[in-house]
């Protein structure tokens, strides 16, 4: 085409004349789409969180359905077959204890935490003592399966000088360095390990779709073919993901509902102690924790996990009292600190691994049934070592550590409490007390205020050493603590 005087520019023509890309909005929470920009997700009802992106062809194939399956058979309850499903330990007490015993073959396990805190260290712990337990069961079960670690943050290299870090001299851990999901697909296909690593789901993409790695559309279809060729050839596959600022795993909401097993790593990046918490587990108890370590050598299980959650004062001290919690199936103690001070105008009312609105609340129990008045002081409550307590079990320690430090008079040496508090100012009791009071009189704690109820009803070697107070209202807990 030859230009003339006074006609546009080539640019400027077949810009004008090009197919401009379809585009539509996505939710980073749920996936759902959007034709144009709300500021409300229409689908899930978060608030900004649509996001603009390609739109993907929607040009359906003429046999779309002609691959589809006859209808199972229908089969009842009492006809199945039911087994327990096998495990295979991965040689890390703590991570195993949040897994419900190990790994389950043909699993899917999601691990998401904040950058730096130690999730790939874990997991190439994990292989590594898996791979080495493989080929020490060579003669006796035949060819062992390996593992294998897809890396798509780092070279081969880097994931080789932080085994070398953590002292896996040696190791036999296969490495993938691979972003793209159909030849992932095809390794594990190929080489059949016992269990692979995605490290991250987020960088992972499929060839099939035209959005960026990381995008929803890209994480949602990934781990849907990645669930699906665990379940086909039952390696057990474990998803790392990112976070969000806001602490959420990042990518759409169904991305946790495909997998058997999301666990979040917590913990300050800041402290030494680490902690794995299971908020979902299709083969084991929610909410168990595990409590790690970081040492120079990688994570280090920690058997006796009460030890870092208590302070280590020779002599007790006001607002400080010892919580026993149930953190999943294991008992925990955890030190509740309290301070109380003059505030302005406007009272301030502050906890750190705590719930506010709950500490707001026992506030007005305690002044409406205990005649304890914090109207015109600041409070603030902290559980020490970065332990989240969300169990109303919290609430006679937060209270009675509350009291202690708005009266400068510290709890007796030896003390522990526990007990959820009602807003007519009753002692609720609490789940599992009799093993809460034996971890107590285990390490060594004298006095215990309990909700009646959790009061054993018959003397106990386990309780040896331990004076039971059995209390049925806060104000008969407050008496009891001025008595000792």
């Amino acid at each position: 085409m030859t230009l003339r005087v006074g006609q546009k520019p080539a640019l400027d023509y077949i810009a004008a004349h090009m197919a401009k890309e379809k585009t539509q909005f996505t939710c980073s929470d749920c996936g759902g789409t959007s034709p144009r920009w709300l500021g409300k997700c229409p689908h899930c009802g978060a608030w900004n969180t649509l996001i603009e992106s390609v739109a993907e062809s929607a040009t359906p194939s003429k046999n779309r359905f002609a691959a589809l399956a006859p209808a199972s058979e229908v089969t009842t309850l009492a006809d199945i077959e039911a087994t327990d499903v096998a495990r295979t330990p991965t040689g890390i007490g703590e991570l195993d204890r949040v897994l419900g015993g190990g790994i389950v073959e043909g699993g899917v396990v999601l691990i998401g935490g904040d950058p730096g805190i130690g999730k790939s260290t874990l997991l190439l712990q994990a292989l590594d003592a898996l791979q080495k337990q493989s080929l020490g069961t060579r003669h006796a079960a035949g060819p062992p399966r390996d593992t294998l670690y897809v890396t798509g943050e780092e070279s081969g290299a880097q994931v080789a000088l932080r085994s070398r870090r953590l002292g896996l001299d040696g190791s036999q851990v296969k490495v993938l360095a691979e972003i793209q999901l159909e030849k992932i697909l095809a390794t594990l296909t190929a080489q059949q390990p016992a269990i692979a690593v995605i490290d991250s789901i987020q960088t992972v993409y499929s060839e099939q779709l035209t959005s960026a790695p990381g995008s929803v559309a890209q994480v949602r279809e990934c781990a849907a073919h990645l669930t699906r060729a665990a379940k086909a050839s039952g390696t057990a596959i474990v998803l790392v993901g990112h976070v969000t600022k806001e602490g959420a795993l990042a990518g759409p909401r169904v991305l946790e509902h495909m997998v058997d097993t999301v666990l979040y790593f917590e913990g300050d990046t800041h402290s030494s102690y680490r902690l794995i918490r299971a908020i979902k587990n299709r083969f084991g108890a929610v909410n168990e924790i595990g409590v790690f370590a970081m040492t120079e050598k990688g994570l280090k299980g920690v058997s006796n996990p009460s030890a870092i959650f208590l302070s280590q004062h020779t002599e007790p001290v006001p607002g400080s009292c010892v919580l026993v919690t149930l953190e999943g199936t294991r008992p925990m103690l955890v030190e509740i600190q309290a301070l109380v001070d003059s505030g302005g105008p406007s009272p301030r009312r502050l906890s750190v691994g705590l719930e506010r609105d709950r500490l707001a609340m026992l506030l007005a129990v305690l002044h409406r049934h205990a005649g304890v008045a914090c109207m015109d002081q600041d409070v603030f409550v902290n559980a020490v070592g970065g332990v989240r307590i969300s169990e109303p079990a919290a609430d006679l320690a937060v209270m009675l550590a509350i009291t202690s430090s708005l009266r400068g008079k510290p709890l007796p040496k030896g003390f522990i409490a526990f007990g959820e508090v009602g807003l007519a100012g009753e002692v609720r009791p609490a789940p599992r007390g009799q093993e809460r009071l034996k971890e107590a009189a285990k390490l060594g704690f004298s006095v215990a205020i309990v909700p009646k109820a959790n009061a054993p009803k018959k003397a106990d070697k386990a309780f040896e050493g331990l004076t039971i107070h059995a209390v049925e209202r806060i104000d008969e807990a407050m008496e009891r603590v001025r008595a000792l």
